[in-house]
């Protein structure tokens, strides 16, 4: 019984030991579709990074490709350039970061993706803001809250409130409750 439990551990030592390896040797990028013509849009499947965010780099895409994903296999997507010249462009991976060493390629056919539908920001700008920031900073903050005014109408306000509570309750009692 015990030769049987060193067995397994040992063999399950073994498989832990190459499991990496196995998984190394996967690593590539794949491209959808394969021979992109100009102007067409692109899904990118990177696989064998270690982290969850990545990032694709090539002379053919408009913008690097943004990848997310998990267990190893990230995904995304990008524009091929329309002016772009047919031909095969390198593709480069960075996990989370680091270089991880994952390349792939993309041979862009010739021609042309044809009219498509309205483009779409790939790389958009991250907002925040916008124009108005510099319009607000200028604002005086005397011109911002309640003013002076604001506060004597309030105060006014709330003296009249606190003298109708006392007169209701100064005559019930003196007239006692006549609710019985």
């Amino acid at each position: 019984m015990r030769s049987l439990r060193i067995t397994l551990c040992a063999g399950a030592m073994v498989a832990a030991v190459f499991t990496p390896t196995a998984h190394a040797a996967d690593a590539g990028v794949r491209v959808t579709p394969a021979s992109p013509a100009p102007g067409s849009d692109v899904q990118l499947r990177a696989t064998g990074c270690a982290g969850q965010t990545g990032t694709a780099k090539s002379a053919a895409f408009v913008a690097d490709a943004q990848l997310t994903g998990k267990d190893g296999a990230l995904a995304g997507e990008t524009r091929v350039p329309t002016s772009l010249q047919p031909g095969t462009y390198d593709i480069k991976v960075s996990c989370d970061g680091h270089d991880d060493k994952i390349k792939g390629s993309v041979t862009v056919a010739g021609g042309s993706a044809g009219p498509s539908a309205a483009a779409s920001p790939v790389a958009p700008v991250h907002a925040g803001g916008g124009g108005a920031a510099t319009q607000l900073a200028m604002v005086d903050a005397r011109q911002t809250g309640p003013g002076t005014w604001h506060a004597v109408i309030g105060l006014v306000l709330a003296s009249v409130a606190a003298v109708a509570v006392a007169v209701r309750s100064a005559r019930r009692s003196r007239h006692g409750d006549a609710r019985d």
